[in-house]
């Protein structure tokens, strides 16, 4: 099982705009589940605490291969909301790990 881990710092500086951009990288990401074959699980959301030291949004993705990682990465669906998500993100963080 390959775990997909990806952290966002946001480019919006009010809480209330990192908020609703969370919501919005949430609201496109879980949208894939069941569009996008290869996802095993998928969990997505806003940073619930350590608002000062902690990256504002994460998502964390389940595959059963490498191949299939590699099929979400260029699925269509999911090529069609990453332009959206990088408007909204000033850094992004990744990794990927075998579980």
């Amino acid at each position: 099982m390959i775990r997909h881990v990806v952290a966002w710092k946001l480019a919006a500086t009010e809480p209330e705009q990192k908020a609703a951009d969370a919501a919005e990288i949430a609201r496109l990401l879980s949208g894939l589940v069941g569009v996008v074959p290869s996802i095993s699980a998928l969990d997505v959301g806003p940073n619930m605490a350590y608002f000062d030291a902690n990256w504002d949004a994460v998502l964390v993705a389940d595959f059963a291969t490498l191949a299939d990682l590699d099929a979400y990465q260029t699925h269509p669906a999911h090529l069609e909301v990453v332009p959206q998500i990088r408007a909204l993100v000033a850094q992004r963080a990744s990794v990927d790990i075998e579980v």
